[in-house]
């Protein structure tokens, strides 16, 4: 049978081939349509009439007759009950769906896509689905983007780097200072043998980053023009005991804090296992080494993920796969980090596929998975991974594990206004990383326990735990400690009244750059909270900086809390929107601020 699209990205339109199939009628049919395909748990009837029909004298039977419409002129498609959910049969396909679902690796070609959700149609006169629209447009480009990036890795990695270098075009259209989608398009040109090309794009690089930024051109995009593999003795043999013995070496080191020589290490065990026939070997050195430059050397840019994306082409698991399993793990990991939650939730369900029988990588992916439900404010869920994870880690005996996860949990509870959950699990992880000496961590947890004191109103003890977490976090240059404990610093002074300083350490936080993008949004909540209340001209700068980082990452508490900052600077629309959309999370503590803030009642 051939097949029919539903096109909501780009203009509306249903396609089939060989045939001219009938069209919704009028604009509110294709926004039901697209609201109930980006709806995949279903929502309730009447939450539908008053969000796409709220002037109606009958919402209710308004949506009743859209429903109908759609039941006319798709044929393939089930709409049904209450919660209304979207169901396509075969033959019939969703581009945006297709987009979205690609945790089996076969979801849209990102290359067909040309437009944006609904483009074409206008919402002005409902300003709460038109708010609505404009965030799942960022989502649905970031993750167009996304894809582009992850599948011009793939080809490289598979040794298709013509196809590398189309994709990373691509992508570099949409978004011309992704320095990893530079890089990796670098890394193509080189690979095909069109050196002066590569040097080309470096250079075009350099002065778009001079003339528009006044910065220098990232490091990223010059290593990999001058990208050289360590050279190992050509005396020593290349066999799996020599590969093992320099892998046991690498995580020595690095256990021992030589990250540096670790690293070396490892990258020679690299070389090595590549000499070999051994393809379960290679995927397995490369998963090694790209784990610590992520975990010890906050890599996370191109370089990490090419290698990721070369060990799963060495390794092409058939069932259980604990390589496999941590390569899907880490690039889930990224996808959090870069606040692409739908790449990521792909990756976190293939990793959990390969993880079948080993706990130990299950209590890994799970507590990954729990930090992507509360960056996108599905709390429950969050809550429910990270008790696994902590179940899985006493299980197998690894206390690390055991500290992360209490520690992510720890601050699910803080942010609910649950402090006294927020204490114990805080406390728990605090003594779990004493007793292992992980001092790379303790910055975030003592930072997460300064904020739980603070939250209950215990300020001396709260100066105390973010002060260190700050001074720790410095020490180690990390810059997403670096921007958590200067929220805290600033969330601090704000408690104090000193607005002046907390403005001080908001800057200081927005210096680094975090590479993950849930502190930078919860920086810049903070930032606009404090320059609102001191009526600085920042404020609408941070509030849009909030609400288009937050729209693109799907964090769903900070898009309420972007428009809540917009409704407070006299954004009426955004006032309109903030009950609706507020009404999707559960969170005591947002419930509460938007009422004191508002006089909302959720």
């Amino acid at each position: 049978m051939a097949e029919t699209w539903i096109r909501l990205l780009g203009p509306p339109k249903i396609e089939s081939s060989g045939t001219t199939p009938p069209q919704p009628k009028g604009r509110k049919a294709w926004a039901v349509l697209a609201y109930l395909a980006l709806q995949p748990d279903g929502v309730s009837r009447s939450r539908t009439a008053m969000l796409l029909f709220p002037d109606a004298a009958d919402p209710l039977g308004a949506l009743r007759w859209n429903l109908s419409e759609l039941r006319r002129t798709l044929a393939g498609v089930s709409i049904t009950g209450d919660p209304l959910r979207l169901a396509l049969l075969p033959p019939w396909h969703c581009d945006a769906l297709d987009l979205i679902g690609s945790a089996d690796g076969h979801g849209l070609d990102p290359r067909t896509v040309n437009g944006q959700l609904l483009e074409g149609l206008a919402f002005a006169d409902n300003a709460v689905f038109d708010s609505w629209l404009a965030d799942q447009r960022y989502r649905l480009d970031n993750c167009v983007q996304s894809l582009l990036y992850e599948g011009a890795l793939a080809a490289l990695a598979e040794g298709a780097p013509a196809d590398a270098v189309e994709l990373a075009s691509l992508a570099l259209r949409r978004d011309a200072f992704h320095a990893d989608c530079t890089a990796v398009l670098v890394k193509a040109l080189v690979a095909l043998g069109d050196h002066r090309r590569a040097r080309e794009e470096v250079a075009k690089c350099a002065d778009l980053y001079h003339r528009e930024l006044g910065l220098p051109l990232p490091a990223e995009i010059r290593r990999a023009l001058a990208d050289s593999e360590p050279v190992a003795d050509p005396e020593l043999h290349a066999t799996v005991a020599t590969v093992r013995s320099y892998l046991d070496a690498g995580s020595a080191s690095l256990s021992a804090g030589a990250v540096d020589r670790g690293l070396d290490q490892l990258r020679l065990a690299v070389v090595l296992a590549q000499r070999t026939a051994d393809r379960h070997l290679v995927a397995e050195s490369l998963v090694t080494l790209s784990g610590a430059l992520i975990h010890q050397a906050g890599g996370r840019g191109a370089e990490v993920a090419d290698f990721l994306h070369r060990a799963l082409s060495a390794e092409a698991p058939d069932g259980a796969s604990r390589t496999a399993a941590a390569a899907y793990r880490e690039l889930g990991y990224l996808s959090v980090q870069r606040g692409v939650p739908d790449r990521a939730a792909g990756w976190l369900d293939r990793a959990m596929q390969s993880s079948e029988g080993i706990p130990e990588e299950q209590a890994r992916i799970l507590a990954i998975q729990g930090m992507l439900a509360s960056d996108t404010a599905h709390y429950g869920d969050a809550v429910a991974d990270f008790a696994e994870s902590r179940r899985l880690a006493k299980t197998v005996r690894n206390r690390r594990q055991l500290a992360f996860s209490e520690a992510l949990l720890g601050r699910v509870h803080l942010l609910r206004g649950d402090l006294e959950l927020a204490a114990a699990a805080l406390d728990r992880a605090l003594d779990g990383v004493a007793a292992e000496h992980w001092t790379a961590f303790e910055p975030f947890v003592a930072g997460v326990r300064g904020e739980t004191y603070l939250a209950a109103g215990r300020l001396e003890e709260a100066a105390d735990l973010i002060d260190r977490a700050w001074v720790m976090a410095e020490l180690a240059s990390d810059h997403c400690y670096l921007a958590l404990a200067a929220g805290a610093e600033a969330r601090l002074f704000l408690a104090h009244g000193d607005l002046a300083a907390a403005e001080h350490w908001i800057d200081r936080g927005l210096e680094p750059k975090p590479w993950y993008l849930w502190y930078t949004a919860r920086l810049l909540d903070v930032a606009a909270e404090v320059t609102i209340a001191t009526g600085s001209p920042r404020a609408s700068q941070f509030t849009e900086r909030l609400a288009r980082l937050a729209s693109r990452s799907g964090m769903r508490e900070f898009v309420v809390r972007a428009q809540s900052h917009r409704a407070a600077l006299g954004d009426q629309a955004a006032a309109q929107s903030v009950p609706w959309l507020a009404k999707e999370i559960d969170n005591p503590a947002l419930t509460a601020f938007l009422a004191r803030r508002h006089s909302v009642s959720l």
